[in-house]
């Protein structure tokens, strides 16, 4: 394990050289969201960067302690986007060759502003570890200097600047400072100073449920690969944490918590209407912890930061983040119905909801007496679901909630109503697979034509991670061999034939 000695990792973070290239980002007030939570809470906009975004602080500080000799060698990085940026700044400035290494899911808005500050991209891999790989073998073999995105102490220190910043910049002591987390540089470096300044202060890492390398090697009292991770966060999507990372935060991080993609994407909107500003979801992490321990009645009562760590984000996420974020808020509800299948019945059904903002009504003839019907509604609180399904229920009408189930908010609520003419035995599977050019046409291939598909159901959302929901048609004796042919493919999936959503609208 890592031995850091933090007195002299806060004296590289007083004198590191960030200025140069970086912005002193002001701390900005949430007022709305202050007085909604009852907590003052304060956004340190990283997002307010030349970069869009803190990594330029760890990427000029390193950059700056190179030699001239290391300079001439050039340098490279691996990088989900926003240390590739950095870096490429960077380099640019000490005229310096830079090549990044990305995953080939990387957000085209990464890459072409890379491309724009003059650095050589080469996309390698689908996820950072495996770009990294591939960085580390091109340093190998022609000497370019290697700088990690989080591990490397002047990275480290660079990135604890914020930290000192945001100090300086309260007038009135933060209880806590919530800090995204992906590798771990940031709040490594923020911890760092904080707590050798305002030791009572505490620092609460925000990871991804589906990323959290930091919490789980916490737990397990060393750093932990995980798997897999979610991509949908790409700027934290990480498998591990770094050595030095890990050694820091196990002195320096108070809690470490996680957050749906859901919570993130609520986050996003909450930023939007605080500052008009788009995020990236890995910007919103630390805010999406704050609310969510505002929720849970754990947050601190007095002031609270949270750092807005970027902004780079594909155009074509935004409709995705939208459409989460109201379900993320608990400002819809998604639920399947029965009604009568009877004229009237449907503005009965209607008058029942007592004027509320209905955002999706999805309906098909099924049979001569019930109708099933697939519905979203506006709401602002968990109590007035609660009044919802009170309401149906005091009129006999058979509700489920659907709100949290998955299959329901990516794919149903894009295709109620598929019930075949025709009786047979369906085998229903959910699959994720990594986003790329092609990536459909590969899955598709992959099946090999040996079953008989009767359902199929994509939507690009612009993520990294492509969601199919996919139906066999099988005889009672096959559905071993389909299994396993389908798990011989390689992507993750998940068995829905027994999902009540499907069961209401789709089963045969």
């Amino acid at each position: 394990m890592s031995k850091i000695n933090l007195k002299d990792l806060k004296e590289r973070i007083s004198n590191a050289n960030v200025y140069n290239l970086a912005k002193r980002t002001p701390c900005q007030l949430a007022d709305k969201l202050s007085h909604a939570s009852g907590s003052e809470i304060w956004l340190k906009r990283e997002d307010l960067q030349d970069v869009f975004s803190f990594k330029i602080r760890g990427a000029a500080n390193r950059m700056s302690n190179l030699s001239d000799t290391e300079k001439l060698k050039g340098v490279c990085a691996a990088s989900a986007g926003n240390h590739a940026q950095g870096m490429a700044s960077a380099a640019k400035y000490y005229q310096t060759k830079a090549v990044i290494f990305m995953p080939i899911t990387t957000p085209k808005i990464k890459i072409n502003a890379v491309h724009a500050a003059g650095a050589e991209t080469r996309l390698i891999g689908e996820n950072y570890d495996e770009s990294c790989k591939a960085a580390l073998k091109y340093s190998q073999e022609t000497g370019a200097i290697f700088i990690h995105p989080f591990d490397e102490l002047d990275v480290i220190a660079g990135q604890g600047t914020v930290g000192k910043e945001i100090l300086e910049q309260m007038t009135r002591t933060p209880e806590a400072i919530y800090v995204c987390t992906g590798g771990g540089g940031l709040v490594s470096g923020i911890g760092t100073w904080v707590k050798s300044v305002s030791p009572n202060i505490k620092i609460i890492a925000v990871e991804p449920e589906g990323a959290a390398t930091l919490q789980t090697s916490l737990k397990s009292g060393r750093p932990v690969k995980l798997d897999k991770v979610d991509g949908f966060a790409d700027g934290v999507a990480v498998k591990t944490v770094g050595s030095n990372t890990f050694a820091i935060c196990q002195r320096v991080v108070d809690e470490c918590i996680t957050v749906s993609n859901a919570e993130i994407c609520s986050a996003v909107k909450d930023i939007y209407e605080a500052t008009r500003t788009l995020v990236e979801p890995a910007g919103a992490l630390a805010l999406a912890g704050f609310l969510k321990q505002v929720s849970l009645g754990t947050a601190p009562k007095g002031i609270s930061v949270a750092t807005i760590s970027g902004a780079n984000v594909n155009f074509d996420r935004i409709g995705n983040i939208v459409e989460q974020a109201e379900l993320g808020s608990g400002q819809e509800m998604l639920f399947a119905a029965e009604i009568p299948e009877k004229k009237g019945a449907f503005l009965e059904f209607l008058k029942i909801l007592d004027k509320r903002d209905i955002t999706e009504f999805n309906y098909r003839y099924s049979s001569d007496r019930i109708a099933r019907i697939f519905v979203g509604v506006k709401t602002q609180t968990s109590d007035e679901r609660l009044s919802i399904i009170d309401s149906m229920e005091e009129n006999d009408i058979n509700i489920v909630d659907l709100s949290n189930d998955r299959l329901s908010k990516r794919h149903l609520r894009h295709m109620v109503g598929g019930r075949p003419a025709k009786t047979f035995i369906e085998k229903i599977y959910r699959f994720d697979f990594p986003e790329r050019p092609g990536a459909l046409t590969n899955f598709l291939t992959s099946l090999n034509n040996n079953w008989d598909i009767s359902l199929f159901h994509y939507r690009n959302h612009g993520a990294s991670t492509g969601h199919v929901l996919c139906g066999f048609k099988v005889d009672g004796h096959q559905f071993d061999d389909l299994e396993a042919s389908l798990s011989n493919i390689g992507y993750p999936m998940t068995d829905e034939t027994e999902n009540i959503a499907y069961d209401y609208f789709l089963r045969n």
